[in-house]
């Protein structure tokens, strides 16, 4: 068993009762506007065609400030495994889920916005200690990235998802992991490109759900669905994509509302899980309002709604177009994420594609949306990556 190095030190979540109730009193003095002028006649997606609707809100809201639980949520962490290790001159924070099993490959597993280590949650105990005898297991290390959640936010410039990735790399060697599989999801998902792409001599293989071609592919030769995920994907930068613009080039200015309103901070983030999720008209149709609320209510507790948001401005479209992923890799394209590459164009940078899933269903938040079917999709994924890679 690989012995951490001494400067990784044990780390337990507590809230003080000091910043749950200022919560509870900022929620209960909340100033709300007026209900949005598109009133659909039937539930379904259009009703927020002008973001969150003023009902569904105050309905998340009044269940916040009166049932909603940290404390479980507390529990849930400290139970998997909190550690702080500093990196850079940045503390940074991550679970880590030993496997019991003898056989089990180190994963790192990389969240992104406006996620954080509360998408791991529901899947942790399974992936390090299956139940089946035959699925793969795994030493589960998932970090919250710099300006989230539990690790420090940084002073200055020039934590992007290169430097994101390289500290990943350093991480994973104080923990004993001197190979491991990575896997991730939007943000994640681009680091996990990156560590596939620069660290091949660390990194076993790569699972991802988030996908980009170099830049300037043609469409011709693809299929009809592979068009349709091009224009879908284009449509989306191009019309939906406002608040990436916001957080890329004025993370500063949207802060002080995230970090000062938890009922903004909410309709902030709210408003990404009903669209990025594959339902037809709340996100709670898939995912609980206390999971999400877990999410959003560590972002509150720890004030990193502004950092969180300079990621943007680190690295929106920093992706090397030259970079190409050498190490095996599978990819898993969920049909109503927001962004999904055809495979002729992930061929050309994942050179070593080892297995391409394309479900029925699902949208950006698998891990929470469907956490069987994610558990069940990754194990396999890195199954076919791992015996690639001996």
């Amino acid at each position: 068993m690989p012995r951490p190095a001494a400067d990784v030190q044990a780390f337990a979540s507590r809230a003080t009762d000091a910043d749950l109730a200022d919560l509870r009193a900022r929620l209960t003095a909340a100033r709300l506007p007026e209900p949005e002028t598109v009133h659909p006649s039937r539930p379904g997606p259009r009703r927020w065609d002008q973001g969150v609707p003023l009902a569904d809100l105050t309905d998340v809201v009044d269940y916040w400030r009166t049932t909603y639980n940290w404390r479980s949520f507390e529990e849930d962490l400290n139970r998997v495994g909190q550690f702080r290790t500093t990196i850079d001159d940045l503390g940074i924070h991550f679970l880590h889920r030993r496997s019991p099993r003898a056989d089990a490959t180190p994963l790192l597993m990389t969240h992104g916005w406006p996620g954080s280590i509360a998408e791991f949650i529901d899947v942790v105990d399974e992936l390090a200690d299956p139940e089946a005898p035959e699925a793969p297991a795994f030493h589960i290390v998932a970090p919250s990235l710099p300006g989230f959640g539990y690790s420090d936010k940084p002073a200055t410039t020039g934590w992007g998802t290169e430097k994101i990735a390289a500290a990943w790399v350093e991480l994973m060697a104080r923990l004993g992991y001197d190979r491991f599989a990575a896997h991730g999801g939007d943000w994640g998902g681009n680091i996990t490109t990156v560590l596939g792409g620069r660290f091949p001599e660390h990194v076993l293989g790569i699972h991802t759900t988030f996908a980009e071609g170099p830049p300037g592919l043609t469409t011709d030769g693809l299929t009809t669905t592979e068009r349709r995920w091009a224009e879908e994907t284009h449509n989306f930068w191009h019309h939906r994509a406002a608040y990436a613009k916001q957080q890329a080039t004025r993370p500063q200015t949207i802060g002080y509302s995230l970090v000062d309103s938890p009922v903004g901070l909410l309709a902030w983030i709210l408003d990404k899980f009903a669209e990025w999720s594959d339902t037809e008209d709340s996100p709670f149709e898939t995912i609980s309002r206390d999971r999400i609320l877990d999410d959003v209510t560590l972002y509150w507790l720890t004030r990193t709604g502004a950092s969180a948001a300079r990621i943007y401005y680190e690295s929106h479209n920093s992706l090397d177009p030259e970079l190409r992923v050498d190490v095996p890799s599978a990819i898993t394209m969920y049909p109503r994420d927001i962004e999904k590459c055809p495979r002729p164009w992930a061929e050309q940078r994942y050179r070593r594609l080892v297995r391409w899933n394309s479900p029925d269903s699902g949208g950006h938040f698998p891990s929470l949306e469907a956490p069987t079917h994610f558990i069940k999709d990754l194990q396999e994924g890195l199954t076919a990556v791992l015996t690639a890679a001996t």
